[in-house]
């Protein structure tokens, strides 16, 4: 189907949004590739799967899935203009179920990973606490015992949690947490309820600031005593992992992650630019950038 013929098709419907440069759209993408996944899933992945070898199976599986289906992603829902179910549906009816399948893994996203962003903006809001709220212990914990041997912990499932020993006892509620999540959700509508004109804008934060944050991790944890041996064990390669199918299958699952390819949101990005937009280059700059 030809890009004039895409055009013809939709002359009838309603014009649809458009963002508002070429940069937002870039930024957006990189903002949705790159989170917390590059913070602790990867590095977690890496000194799981061999170290430096991880990143051989992790780049074979970047050049096999990860850049073919990012560009199909970007191809289909600039070409098609319209969302995930739509796009799949025009192609042909039976594969309407894609679209469903990605909306479905969207919203289980939507579901848990706003809990976790709670938990980060209710550790920040205590990080300004002096002391530190999880660094001690004092003699009226129920459990001194356990505070003493690990107070960090001790606060997160007591504090912060306030885990109960079975699901049928549901515990309090913690202010703190609920009004990180309802800033959270907040925010989140902001930066959602015009479409790709918020959005747009939203990302010249939400796509910097995780490098801002990379970067300060990283002179944090280099700086840190012993700082030179873990660089050498994380990095130092262990090529018998490579023959383990694990190995490749994580590396693959990271891929998703990564680059956020399979849940949709690609396609819907993809869809509020021209037409004849160059998507080859978009697809190849925010890989690199990932």
């Amino acid at each position: 189907m030809t890009a004039d013929k895409v055009e013809d098709e939709s002359a009838g419907e309603k014009p649809r949004a458009r963002w508002g440069s070429h940069i937002e759209f870039l930024l957006a993408g990189i903002g949705l590739a790159v989170g917390t996944g590059n913070v602790w899933r990867f590095p977690y992945l890496a000194q799981k799967n061999g170290g430096g070898a991880f990143l051989i199976p992790y780049f074979v599986m970047l050049l096999v899935e990860g850049l073919p289906l990012f560009f199909m992603e970007l191809a289909l829902g600039q070409r098609f203009q319209k969302g995930s179910i739509a796009v799949w549906k025009q192609i042909r009816p039976y594969l309407k179920g894609i679209g469903i399948a990605q909306v479905i893994v969207s919203f289980n996203m939507v579901v848990y990973y706003p809990i976790v962003m709670t938990w980060c903006g209710y550790y920040f809001y205590l990080s300004f606490m002096n002391p530190l709220p999880w660094t001690k212990c004092d003699n009226t914990t129920a459990d001194y015992e356990c505070c003493h041997n690990d107070s960090s912990k001790y606060y997160w499932y007591v504090s912060a949690l306030q885990a109960t020993t079975s699901i049928s006892e549901p515990g309090g509620f913690v202010p703190g947490v609920i009004i990180s999540w309802t800033v959270g959700w907040v925010i989140t509508y902001a930066c959602l309820f015009k479409g790709p004109e918020s959005t747009g804008k939203a990302a010249y934060f939400t796509a910097t600031f995780p490098y801002v944050v990379l970067i300060c991790l990283f002179f944090r944890g280099v700086t840190l005593p012993g700082a030179g041996r873990g660089l050498a064990v994380f990095f130092t390669p262990d090529f018998a992992k490579l023959i383990d199918p694990n190995v490749w299958v994580d590396a693959a699952g990271q891929i998703f992650f990564s680059l956020s390819v399979g849940f949709g949101s690609l396609i819907c990005f993809a869809s509020y630019n021209p037409v004849k937009n160059n998507c080859v280059k978009d697809a190849s700059f925010i890989s690199i950038i990932n």
